[in-house]
C-alpha cells in the first residue's frame, strides 16, 4: 500500500485547515508549483488518499440533532445487499458498516428528536429484512470525526 509523504501530509492538513485554499492558494502556503500541488492532489483522490472533496456538513445544523448507532442483525436468507439497499434509501441514515460481534450490520442514524429517531427506527426495521436492531443514542460528541493526526503520524514516516 503506497504511503503519503511529507508533502502530501503538509497539503492534506491545509486543506483540511482551509478547505477553501484552492490549488493556487495551496501552492503559495506550501512554497511548492501549482502543478505539483495539483499532481498531488490529482494522485491522492485517484488512490484514495483523499475520498471527498464535498464540505463536511452538520446533521445538527440541518435540523437533525439527535444521533444514534443502531447495530442491526439482518435477514440472512435475503443476503446483506437488500439490506443495505433499503438502508440507502433512507436519508436519516448516515452510514452503514459491516461489523464483527453479536450484530451483522452498524449503522449510525439521526432524527430531530426521539420520537423522529423512533420513526427512523421503525422504517429501518419494518420491511423485515432486519430481525433486530438494538440502538444506543449519543448524548454528546468528545471527539470529532478526524483524520488529521493519523494523516501527520503517515506523513512523518
Amino acid at each position: 500500500m503506497p504511503k503519503i509523504d511529507h508533502l502530501d501530509a503538509r497539503l492534506i492538513a491545509l486543506l483540511t485547515e482551509k478547505p477553501q485554499i484552492g490549488v493556487l492558494g495551496a501552492s503559495r502556503e506550501l512554497a511548492v508549483a501549482r502543478g505539483t500541488v495539483q499532481a498531488r492532489l490529482d494522485r491522492l483522490i485517484e488512490r484514495g488518499v483523499i475520498s471527498s472533496l464535498a464540505p463536511t456538513v452538520s446533521p445538527a445544523a440541518l435540523g437533525y440533532p439527535v444521533m444514534a448507532f443502531c447495530t442491526l442483525q439482518i435477514q440472512q436468507r435475503k443476503g446483506r445487499q437488500a439490506v443495505v439497499d433499503h438502508l440507502e434509501g433512507i436519508p436519516e441514515v448516515l452510514e452503514v458498516h459491516t461489523i464483527t460481534g453479536s450484530g451483522d450490520l452498524l449503522a449510525r442514524i439521526v432524527g430531530r428528536n426521539n420520537a423522529d429517531l423512533q420513526r427512523v427506527i421503525d422504517q429501518i426495521v419494518g420491511t423485515g429484512l432486519v430481525v433486530h436492531a438494538s440502538t444506543t443514542i449519543a448524548l454528546a460528541e468528545l471527539v470529532a470525526h478526524r483524520t488529521l493526526p493519523l494523516v501527520q503520524e503517515a506523513g512523518s514516516r
